[in-house]
């Protein structure tokens, strides 16, 4: 499996962690990354069940030249165990331009 310039999904994780999200950001957790454990499985059966298709808009890998992102309807900061927020039923595809809306309140988060 290429993993890039990554040696793990872990590794990744606490990169995304410490260098992209920053404190402030829902993602960020001090010294290890929150996206690890179950989520990359979680996050495969979520673009599988949702056809890899955002569940806002429609878009489709075609039209958006990637995967849409995963996103956690109940935020993984309000876990004490983020490990614990990583369920198929607490995830939903989005693009990458209604991810942030959903995210900011603007857009409702799709029922799954």
């Amino acid at each position: 499996m290429n993993r890039g310039r990554f040696c793990s999904h872990d590794c990744r994780s606490t990169w995304l962690s410490q260098n992209r999200t920053g404190p402030a950001h829902h993602q960020w957790v001090a010294e290890e990354g929150s996206y690890s454990g179950a989520w990359w499985q979680v996050r495969s059966r979520a673009l599988e069940r949702d056809e890899h298709t955002c569940q806002h808009c429609g878009a489709g890998v075609e039209e958006l030249g990637q995967n849409p992102d995963v996103h956690h309807i109940t935020p993984v900061r309000t876990f004490e165990d983020p490990d614990d927020a990583h369920h198929l039923d607490n995830v939903v595809c989005l693009c990458r331009t209604c991810h942030p809306k959903v995210e900011a309140g603007s857009l409702p988060c799709p029922e799954i």
